[in-house]
């Protein structure tokens, strides 16, 4: 039973004969009479009465509602395979470090929901290592973050924001009082920051981005740790419970924090390179691919690196 024959059906049906059938698949008659006959004798039964062959018979009448709810599926399927292609629907699956979620994804996702509003997103936060896991696994299609723990040759990485290392404390902590006194102008105007080895006084918070730290001078701050945090929210309070300092991303930062302050480690000066990745050497659905240049031309026209 082929497809075409069903459409044939239905022509007849539709249009109340064979020539009108005929007119309406740009089919010659006969053809049309051949294809029914076809589809007859692949359901061994008659579908229009003999001497009228625009007359259904019972068994015709019957197979209408069904050949016309198999084809309204079948066009739809159709419809929307097409769609996915030109990635017009689907679903996506990001995942992103938080400070990213709350700070750079909002925009892009606005710009992406604006001009493709029927495709699905399913965005997981997660610190780099787990962002970076999700991927490999297979578990999402596209990741945002600093892909420092995956071998290069696994991923297609694309970079987006530099983001600068700075040390986290309360506004009233001595550290911020000592940056900015370092950073008064004289004959020159210099930039606010603090060096690690004064950081060294202070009981220090150890979070996922403090391995940005590692295989610097600064690593000693992480060996002489007083509380482990991974959960952000815990981090905060604890900080603004002046129970010690930290060091984040300028992007993990919240804007307008009332109690904290964030000041720039100069030495040693780190950035965590953010960008979007995904797996090398296998294609991504035309959506997540949509998503993949949208995200890249939006920072490129939106940030500095």
């Amino acid at each position: 039973m082929k497809l075409q024959q069903l459409r044939h059906f239905l022509f007849v049906v539709e249009e109340g004969g064979f020539r009108a059938a005929a007119n309406r698949a740009n089919r010659s008659q006969a053809a049309i009479s051949a294809s029914i006959k076809e589809l007859e004798k692949t359901l061994d039964q008659r579908l229009f009465e003999v001497g009228n062959k625009a007359t259904l018979t019972a068994f015709g009448e019957g197979c209408v509602p069904k050949i016309q709810q198999f084809l309204s599926v079948y066009q739809a399927l159709e419809d929307d395979l097409q769609a996915i292609a030109s990635g017009d629907k689907g679903k996506i699956r990001i995942a992103s470090v938080p400070s990213l979620v709350t700070k750079l994804l909002p925009s892009v996702l606005v710009a992406y929901s604006r001009k493709y509003p029927d495709i699905e997103i399913v965005l997981i936060d997660d610190n780099a290592v787990g962002v970076a896991n999700r991927l490999l696994t297979g578990e999402v299609d596209l990741a945002l973050g600093n892909c420092t723990s995956i071998d290069e040759k696994e991923i297609d990485f694309t970079l987006l924001i530099s983001d600068p290392i700075g040390v986290v404390c309360l506004k009233s902590n001595e550290l911020n009082r000592l940056s900015e006194q370092l950073s008064k102008p004289s004959k020159s105007e210099v930039q606010k920051g603090l060096k690690w080895q004064q950081l060294l006084t202070q009981p220090f918070i150890y979070n996922g981005t403090c391995r940005l730290l590692e295989n610097t001078p600064a690593e000693a701050l992480n060996r002489k740790a007083r509380y482990t945090v991974e959960n952000i929210t815990s981090l905060f309070s604890l900080l603004r419970n002046d129970l010690g300092i930290t060091t984040l991303p300028k992007l993990a930062f919240p804007a307008n924090e009332p109690e904290l302050v964030w000041i720039k480690l100069l030495d040693p000066s780190l950035n965590r390179q953010i960008g979007i990745f995904k797996l090398a050497n296998k294609s991504i659905s035309p959506p997540a691919q949509a998503f993949y240049e949208l995200c890249i031309s939006y920072v490129q026209e939106n940030y500095l690196l």
